[in-house]
């Protein structure tokens, strides 16, 4: 991957989206919107002006993430599961999805982007 994305962070974490942010900023990549929510993320997928997403799996409050990785499955873009561990199995629809273990690390950020994006 050689040009700059847009990634969509859809984080509940300040501290955590921070680190994340930088992380992409340094590895030459912008952040085209930070979302909290379920609904602030789908309304993020809806408008589309994204490359590709990363998307932690348990919101605020506990809410589950799953609406909105079927958002971005419908919306043909591609996307990172965001998990420090599952208390649960993902739905058996986003069983195969690539993960993103947390705590982040530049170089686990740059190969899961490398990876959804390398047919992009």
């Amino acid at each position: 991957m050689t040009s700059p994305l847009r990634i969509l962070v859809i984080e509940d974490e300040p501290l955590i989206a921070m680190v994340l942010e930088d992380y992409l900023d340094m590895l030459g990549h912008g952040v085209a919107g930070l979302a909290e929510t379920v609904e602030t993320a789908l309304s993020f997928v809806a408008a589309g002006d994204f490359d590709a997403a990363i998307l932690d799996v348990h919101l605020r409050g506990g809410e589950a993430s799953w609406p909105v990785a079927d958002a971005l499955v419908a919306a043909a873009k591609p996307f990172l599961v965001a998990t420090g561990g599952h208390v649960e199995p993902p739905p058996s629809r986003h069983a195969s999805a690539p993960v993103l273990t947390k705590p982040y690390t530049m170089d686990g950020v740059r190969m899961g982007l490398d990876g959804i994006t390398a047919s992009a």
